[in-house]
Parts: structure tokens; C-alpha cells; sequence
């Protein structure tokens, strides 16, 4: 029987009963009589329950939580309160119609109403009468019908049979309320007291543990005996279940240890387990043995897990080496041994979508095809390790995808920015406590197969601790000689990767451990050019956003003039992301315009530009002035990518000393230092006066000094800046230079030239001075990135002096 009806009233508001006595209600035969002497209503408005049957003199609480049985409540209890209870055929309907409700149902008398806190009503109901649904009058706002009683064929006084199904009833009652320790003894004094033989069938029918179709069956059961008789077969199957659980518990009742008590119960369970034909652990380990027979094993690993399943069935499924055993085997069964996806091999598609997700990149994109040709000639060559380096929002992460989807590979990315435990990339022995396999094999295993395309994103910035070098650990994964045979600590085993494609992404290769960096075939990409950040905002970047933002090319519109303003005032980057972020914020105003059904530009203007984003910020890129001595322009590399620095120098009378600032790192100031020596030692040829040196001292000053530099790249524009500044002569216009300086006077080649000609072009720049081993740097450009440049090759301090210093004094020149 269960305790859920008997019980429930308690939980309700018990300041509302007086004693225990009266949760549960009794009938009398006297108030029973009276109950049938009272005649229905034609018409009720109809309650349907989803998981519980009311049967006629019995109490419970109902919880109504829809809209309509809250409002037939409400207006039943302001009326007569009567109303007919009818269970639901399905309780998982919501709305329920009268097709979807019983026929036979039980009048109810509203006893008492609560509201809870939630907001649904509770009402505490009592069973009067059976009845039948004739015909439904509406079902808005709630089903109300036309009713008519249902007859109840009761046994004469004298029957002798029904008396003694009714004493069996009591007694059974009795027995199963003794045997389960959930039901309280308040129970027993009600079935003790309960005087009417009807009401003693429908109070155990109410409160057995019948699913509601079982119960609904007994209240449709017009002949009182035969309920009767039905609900003492019930209450007999119940019992023995209950003296068979009882049972079952008595064999494992004894005065244990901890570790014993664990095991006798997990022997409880098991015994269930079997008694209600469920998996034991005999079961689970055949089950492993058949799903390893669909596996694509050698004979090495087929044995290793034959050894292992076996060693598992001889362990104590007590013992914490079961779990661990289990756990090893699952990642076996798990993890996809020699099942590779098929690659697609037609080249064309393949060009096609990588140029369909990414604008420009070519160099990436030719090598993406150059590995498919050969891989569809050979069909057996290992997967290349390709380190695409660059600075941030070039896309870098977002290619994988693209690879992936061109060869039809599956896709997986690991992060491993801040990574600094060995065992993320090998995994722990098994022998410890909540060991794992390392996030190489974890992300095998989610691909689900053994050749997906892997991306390692921001293998740079890994870092080492007391845990280890995870960039040591990543020398295995990625050395295609070593890489078939991965040994990782968790599964004691090696695991193919030769066939993954290996990805990795990183701002800079300076940080990355040389080892590592020979391993891989690494591809810089570095910034986009003004042209290519519209083609890629206009392609890519704007329909995004408008998918995003829920608006369509009908909403809004951005013209390549717009896009270009954005760009040149508004975003100081390499990459796209932040101009991404701009192009957000500009259909966010425009989102919320449609929203607010306000009007606005479609197509976006100058003005709208300024509106939203506010006046343009970065129009200190552009280069400066040169009225000014000693100002030169010169490019740098950054870690977001090209950008120009202004070196400004001052003289001032003093002992010829030489004064730096800027936040400057080491190599700048040794530049500015052999610039200076330079200077004096060719003083003469560069028509420079000695006391000149001898009574200024020179100030040279890198602007922002809150930001950090240094680097080669500023040596020939600091001997420059020194050089005007002492002969007062003007640097040339619209001119930048890049390079390092000997104590003789060579010009030396630098790194980072695509990143910082695209600067030069952002600045407005003209002409470039740069030395002369580094035009094959220049001749890898495209064309088209070089329009409107023109390039100075040097290889001697004087060339780059004749070239940058014009013979015009500048305005208001000092007289030294």
C-alpha cells in the first residue's frame, strides 16, 4: 500500500487538523447512507486528475497547477461546491479533451481550499457518488457535462462470502502496513475503525500502489463484490513482494565491518538485479567481450584487452581496482583503433571552400592542396604538422574548420593556452586515484575516428611548472617519424596519430621550444590589407552579424566606402576581430531602431558611422609633419601585427651627452648608441662641426612611452633622426624606413617586412627605405599590396642619409 494519500494532508498546513486521527477521514455506514440518499446534479463541471482516481468516501488532496482547473476550483467553491473528478486516460497531455478523459468519474465535495505560495491551489476533496459522463455541454473555460449516477450492486447482509473477503481485506491490510516501515501506524488504527464495508474497499483501493488505469478499472467495477475480490488479489501479489524484499534483506543483515557491509550490499543488489532480470556484472564484462568483436584491432591490441577484460572478471566488483579496470576497458571500446574517415580527394571542391570561408590567405590555401594532391597520388603519406603563426583575428583557429570540411574529416580544436601539466597531453597512470587519458586521446575519442583534422590552438603561450613540460610532451605528438606509436601514461599502450592532421596555431614563434618548432612546417600569415579587411567585412563579416543581430541585407546595408572608414578610424589590428566588434555595434543601433519601430538609415552613412562609434580615434597612425628636425618615421613589428613609430630627437647645450626615453629595451639602445658613434667618427664627410658634439647633448625620444619596445628595426631611422636634427635639415615627406646599423655604417636586413609595408600603407606612407637583403622579402608580396609604394634598397648608412635628408633647413632652424 502506499503512504502517499495517507500522508499527504500532513504536509498541507497542519494547523488546519486538530489530531493525527484527522488526516485520515472515516465514513460511517451512517454518513454513507446519507451520502447515497443525495441525488447528483444533472450537469458538473469536470476536474481531470493525471496520476490519481477518486473513489466515493475517500479524502485526498489535489495540487492544480493549469490554468482551468484553478479557475473551476475557484468558481466551483464560490457556488455549490460539487464537481466531478475524472482521471486522465494519458497524463502527459496538457489540455486535455473529453476524448482524452474516463467515462466514469466520482462526484467530490470541496472540503477546503488552500493556495500555495507558488501560485497553484491545493484543494482537499471528499468522493461521494459514482457517475457517467452523458454528453458534454463545453469545454471553454473548462469541460462541464450532463451526468448520470452509475447503480452499485451491493451483497445482501447475509452473504457470508463478502464478510469474509472483507475480513481478509482488513487483515492483509494490517500485515502490509507491519511490513513496511514507509506506511505509519496511524494506518492501522483507521482500517481497524473503518465500520462501512464499501468505504473499507475504496479507502485500500485509493491508497494501494496500482498504476491509475488499474485503479480506474476498479472504480468502474459496478458489482461491489467483485471489487472486493479484485482488490484482495491486489493486496495479495503486494505483499508477497514485500515479504519477498523483506527476505531478501534478512539474508544480508549482519554485524559487519564497513568494507563487508559495502560488499553484502552490493550482493542485495545484485540479488534484486537477477530477481528483476537485470544486468550483473558477469553480464556487463560479455557485453564488453561482444562489442570488442566489432572492433577493427591488431592481434597486439586484441590480446592486450583480452588480458585485461579477463584480469577484471577475476577482481572483486568491491574492490576500487574494478572501477579503474572498467573505466580502462570502456576508453579501449571507446576510443576508434584504425577507423578512418574517407578523405575527399576532388581538388576543385576543395579550392572552392576554402576560398568560400576564408578571403585571401593563398599561401595557406596552396599548401592545404598541395598536401591533397599528393596524398590522393601516394594515398599513404602522413599527415604534415602545419604551425600557422600570426598576430591575432587573421584566422588562424577558423581555417581548421575549412581543412577539415574540404577533406570531409572530422574537426576537433584543443586550447592549450596556460597549459602546464604534462599529464594534459599524455594523461595519469592508472594506478592513481581519478585517472584519466591526456586531451590527445580524449579528443580522439570524441572525433571518432583516427584522421581528423586537429587543431592545437595557441601553442605558444604553453607554459612549464613542477607538473612538467607539456611542450616536451608535445614533441611525440607531433614528430610524424614518432607520432604512430603515441604512448600515453593512462592507456600503457601506443596509439597511431600518424594519420591525424595536425594543426597548430601561435602570435609568435619566439616562445615556442625550438625542438617543437622543428617539427613543424610553419606558415606565417600575417595582416590583411585595407582592400582585403572590406572584402572580408563585406563576404564574410556583415551577414554574420546580420544573421546574429536577427536582420537581414534588407534592414541594413554597409557600403565599401563605410566599411573603409570603419577601418581606417576606428580599428588598429592585423587581424578582423575587432572590426568585427565595430560592424556589431553599428547593426546593434540599427536593431534597436527596428525594434523600437524608430526611423533609421538602411543604407549606413558617414554621419551614422560618427553617430555610433563617435569621432574617429586613430588618425595618429597617419605620419606627421617633417617642419619639424629629427622627426623620422620608422616601421616596427608587433604582436597584433605592422605598425609605424615616430623617433624624435632634441639638442640641447651640455657635455655632449646622449639621453634616451620610450620605454626602450636593450638592442634599441645599443642602436641609438653605434647611430651615435657613427655620427662622430664620420662627422666630417657627414659635414657635421666636432664641438657640435662636443657642446649638445642629444635627447632621443620613441613616443608612448607607457608601451614597451625594442628590437633591431630602428637603427638606421634613429642615425637619421640624430643626423637632422644636427644639420637642422628636413627628413623627406611621406618616407619611412627599417633596418640595423653597424658600427661601420652597413645596413642590415630585418624581419617582419609584409606586416610592416601594409603599416606603411595604413600610415599614408610613399616611399620605403630598407636594406638591400630584404627585397626577396618584398618580391613574396603581391602586386597589388605595393601599389602607390615606392622601395629604396641600401645596403651603406650614407645611401639611406642621401635618401631620407633634403638639402631645405627647417623653419625657425637653430644656430649651432
Amino acid at each position: 500500500m502506499s503512504n502517499h494519500k495517507i500522508l499527504t494532508l500532513d504536509k498541507l498546513s497542519l494547523h488546519d487538523f486538530d489530531t493525527e486521527a484527522d488526516l485520515i477521514p472515516l465514513l460511517t455506514p451512517e454518513d454513507e447512507e446519507e451520502m447515497n440518499k443525495e441525488e447528483l446534479p444533472k450537469s458538473l463541471p469536470i476536474l481531470p486528475l493525471r496520476n490519481m482516481v477518486l473513489f466515493p468516501g475517500v479524502v485526498i488532496p489535489i495540487t492544480a497547477g493549469r490554468d482551468k482547473s484553478i479557475k473551476l476550483i475557484n468558481d466551483a467553491n464560490a457556488a455549490g461546491k460539487v464537481i466531478g473528478v475524472v482521471a486522465q486516460i494519458n497524463e502527459e497531455i496538457e489540455d486535455p479533451k473529453r476524448e482524452d478523459i474516463n467515462t466514469i468519474g466520482t462526484v467530490a465535495q470541496i472540503l477546503r481550499v488552500l493556495k500555495m505560495p507558488d501560485g497553484n491551489v491545493t484543494v482537499i476533496l471528499q468522493g461521494k457518488k459514482r457517475f457517467e459522463i452523458d454528453k458534454v455541454i463545453s469545454e471553454d473555460p473548462y469541460i462541464s457535462a450532463f451526468v448520470k449516477e452509475v447503480p452499485e450492486k451491493r451483497p445482501s447482509h447475509t452473504d457470508t462470502e463478502f464478510g469474509a473477503i472483507i475480513e481478509s481485506i482488513k487483515e492483509i491490510a494490517i500485515q502490509i502496513i507491519k511490513s513496511s516501515p514507509n506506511i505509519p501506524t496511524e494506518a492501522t488504527f483507521a482500517i481497524k475503525n473503518i465500520e462501512s464495508k464499501s468505504f473499507l474497499i475504496n479507502f485500500v483501493s485509493s491508497n494501494m500502489n496500482l498504476s491509475v488505469q488499474e485503479k480506474q478499472e476498479l472504480l468502474m467495477m459496478n458489482v461491489l463484490k467483485e471489487r472486493a475480490l479484485t482488490t484482495l488479489r491486489y493486496m495479495n501479489t503486494e505483499l508477497q513482494k514485500l515479504e519477498l524484499k523483506n527476505d531478501i534483506q534478512s539474508k544480508v543483515r549482519f554485524d559487519l565491518d564497513q568494507q563487508q557491509r559495502e560488499y553484502f550490499l552490493h550482493q542485495q543488489m545484485k540479488t534484486i538485479q537477477e530477481e528483476l532480470g537485470g544486468v550483473s556484472y558477469e553480464q556487463e564484462i560479455e557485453e564488453m567481450r561482444q562489442k570488442a568483436k566489432s572492433k577493427k584491432w591488431n592481434k597486439k591490441v586484441e590480446d592486450h584487452f583480452e588480458k585485461e577484460l579477463k584480469k577484471l572478471q577475476r577482481t572483486n566488483p568491491q574492490s576500487p581496482d574494478f572501477g579503474i579496470s572498467r573505466n580502462y576497458l570502456e576508453l579501449f571500446l571507446e576510443l576508434p583503433w584504425d577507423n578512418f574517415s574517407k578523405d575527399n580527394f576532388d581538388l576543385k571542391r576543395a579550392e572552392k571552400v576554402l576560398d568560400k570561408d576564408h578571403f585571401g590567405l593563398e599561401d595557406v590555401k596552396k599548401r592545404i592542396i598541395e598536401h591533397l594532391a599528393v596524398l590522393k597520388l601516394r594515398n599513404d603519406m602522413k599527415s604534415p604538422i602545419l604551425c600557422l603563426t600570426g598576430p591575432p583575428g587573421v584566422g588562424k583557429t577558423s581555417i581548421g574548420k575549412s581543412i577539415a570540411k574540404a577533406l570531409g574529416r572530422e574537426y576537433v580544436r584543443m586550447s592549450l593556452g596556460g597549459l602546464r601539466d604534462e599529464a594534459e597531453i599524455r594523461g595519469h597512470r592508472k594506478t592513481y586515484i581519478g585517472a584519466m587519458p591526456g586531451r590527445i586521446l580524449q579528443n580522439i575519442k570524441k572525433a571518432g575516428t583516427s584522421n581528423p583534422v586537429f587543431v592545437l590552438d595557441e601553442i605558444d603561450k604553453l607554459s612549464a611548472s613542477h607538473s612538467g613540460d607539456p611542450s616536451s610532451a608535445l614533441l611525440e605528438v607531433l614528430d610524424p617519424e614518432q607520432n604512430n606509436e603515441f604512448y600515453d601514461n593512462f592507456l600503457e599502450m601506443g596509439y597511431d596519430l600518424s594519420k591525424v592532421m595536425f594543426i597548430a596555431t601561435s602570435n609568435t614563434m619566439s616562445t615556442i621550444q625550438p625542438a617543437l618548432k622543428d617539427r613543424m612546417e610553419v606558415i606565417k600569415m600575417s595582416g590583411y590589407t585595407i582592400e582585403e579587411k572590406i572584402g572580408i567585412a563585406a563576404k564574410h563579416l556583415l551577414p554574420k552579424q546580420l544573421k546574429e543581430h536577427g536582420l537581414t541585407t534588407k534592414d541594413l546595408t554597409i557600403g565599401k566606402r563605410q566599411l573603409e572608414k570603419i577601418i581606417e578610424g576606428y580599428t588598429r589590428e592585423s587581424g578582423v576581430r575587432s572590426l568585427e566588434q565595430k560592424i556589431a555595434q553599428v547593426i546593434r543601433n540599427a536593431a534597436k531602431s527596428v525594434a523600437m519601430e524608430e526611423e533609421y538609415n538602411k543604407k549606413v552613412t558617414d554621419e551614422d558611422i560618427i553617430k555610433v562609434l563617435g569621432a574617429p580615434r586613430l588618425e595618429r597612425d597617419k605620419s606627421e609633419s617633417n617642419e619639424v628636425a629629427g622627426v623620422v618615421t620608422g616601421l616596427a613589428w608587433t604582436s597584433v601585427g605592422g605598425d609605424i613609430l615616430f623617433i624624435e630627437s632634441l639638442i640641447s647645450k651640455g657635455k655632449g651627452t646622449l639621453t634616451l626615453t620610450g620605454n626602450l629595451g636593450t638592442v634599441m639602445k645599443e642602436s641609438a648608441t653605434i647611430a651615435l658613434e657613427y655620427i662622430k667618427s664620420y662627422a666630417e664627410e657627414l659635414g657635421i662641426n666636432q664641438d657640435l658634439l662636443q657642446n649638445y647633448n642629444i635627447h632621443i625620444h620613441v613616443p608612448e612611452g607607457a608601451t614597451p619596445k625594442d628590437g633591431p628595426s630602428a637603427g638606421i631611422a634613429m642615425l637619421t633622426s640624430i643626423v637632422s636634427v644636427l644639420t637642422q635639415k628636413r627628413v623627406k615627406k611621406n618616407l619611412a624606413m627599417t633596418g640595423e646599423i653597424t658600427l661601420r655604417g652597413k645596413v642590415l636586413p630585418v624581419g617582419g617586412i609584409k606586416e610592416k609595408i601594409l603599416a606603411a600603407k595604413r600610415a599614408n606612407i610613399k616611399e620605403i627605405i630598407l636594406c638591400a637583403d630584404n627585397k626577396h622579402d618584398i618580391d613574396e608580396i603581391k602586386p597589388e599590396y605595393l601599389e602607390g609604394l615606392t622601395f629604396h634598397y641600401v645596403k651603406e648608412m650614407a645611401e639611406v642619409l642621401k635618401l631620407a635628408i633634403t638639402n631645405q633647413n627647417v623653419k625657425n632652424a637653430k644656430k649651432l
